[in-house]
């Protein structure tokens, strides 16, 4: 590593600390109290996350994987040979696996992540597995526009791939413009395999959201936890609670935390006032049918070549084409 490499990390990760408290900052200061569902993937916060993928009650992990095992070799065809694959949000980079041993002489790996030594280890555990894939990681948010590093050969398209439901996160019209940014990324004719939830059973939903075992509430506590150890907050984790609900009206799952008792918080040298049972919405998770899905997808200029979905019509993978 040279000197400017480590000047430019250290560049970017002051950046991203000041990124960081801008947004707790102008999220706590709304009415409506708010973290960025971004912030939840520390290195911490990434093991929580893999830890409900495991849970008998979270649905989307263990499904998309099923239907990524079943249509792999179709999902490939779609893509075709020599692309260059982006994973958005990559994170442990197990569901890419499913997909590069179905496909035919990819360029290059680009997996994207905010999670810099989740990332990092991540992609040396892929570079392991994979000796003869060129695997280039990129740090950064992914909600705004990401570099590419230039590719070991020429690629014959650019595919993104967003799996686990991440974009429900999004809210209707920040869904298209991130689409709408992925599809500046890949370009005319270039490709994005997307995973959606479904809309289904509001208990079932819940219960996704909401485990027994309080993995979940763990994860949702850590934001704070995070705050606390990078920002010298002083949020006290005991003195609020872990809080689900399904929105049928908006078709969406709300996470928030709610302060027990009334309380402030100091961050970064601010003060904020919390009254008992007043809330911070730490995250939307949108359901979808396919075709309203769609009506996103094209406001952003792509069209839909083809889905897969389970057997129960619990989640949905879908392939889109940049149009021209």
């Amino acid at each position: 590593m040279t000197s400017a490499t480590v000047g430019d990390n250290l560049a970017q990760n002051q950046v991203s600390t000041r990124g960081f408290v801008a947004d707790v900052l102008a999220g706590l200061a709304a009415d409506q109290k708010t973290l960025p569902p971004k912030y939840f993937y520390d290195a911490a916060g990434s093991e929580l996350f893999g830890a409900i993928c495991a849970l008998e009650e979270y649905y989307p992990a263990r499904t998309e994987t099923s239907i990524l095992k079943t249509h792999a070799d179709d999902m490939a065809a779609a893509i075709g040979a020599d692309a260059m694959v982006i994973e958005y949000g990559a994170g442990s980079m197990e569901k890419i696996r499913i997909l590069l041993d179905a496909l035919v002489a990819p360029v290059v790996f680009v997996p994207v992540d905010i999670s810099k030594a989740h990332l990092i280890a991540a992609a040396k555990d892929l570079r392991r597995a994979y000796p003869d894939l060129a695997v280039q990681q990129v740090v950064a948010d992914f909600t705004k526009p990401v570099p590419l590093p230039v590719p070991p050969r020429p690629a014959s398209r650019r595919v993104a791939f967003f799996p686990g439901s991440t974009i429900g996160n999004f809210d209707p019209d920040p869904t298209v413009a991130f689409l709408r940014s992925i599809g500046d990324t890949v370009g005319p004719n270039g490709g994005l395999l997307i995973g959606i939830d479904l809309q289904k059973d509001e208990n079932r939903l819940v219960r996704a959201y909401d485990d027994a075992a309080g993995v979940t509430a763990d994860f949702n506590l850590n934001l704070l936890t995070r705050i606390n150890r990078e920002l010298g907050g002083n949020f006290v984790l005991e003195q609020f609670r872990h809080v689900v609900f399904y929105d049928r009206d908006l078709g969406r799952i709300e996470m928030h935390l709610e302060s027990l008792v009334d309380q402030s918080v100091r961050i970064a040298g601010w003060t904020f006032n919390f009254t008992a049972g007043e809330t911070i919405h730490t995250e939307n998770s949108y359901k979808y049918t396919v075709a309203g899905f769609d009506d996103l997808a094209t406001r952003a200029g792509f069209q839909r070549d083809r889905h897969w979905t389970d057997t129960e019509g619990l989640f949905a993978e879908l392939f889109y084409i940049r149009m021209p």
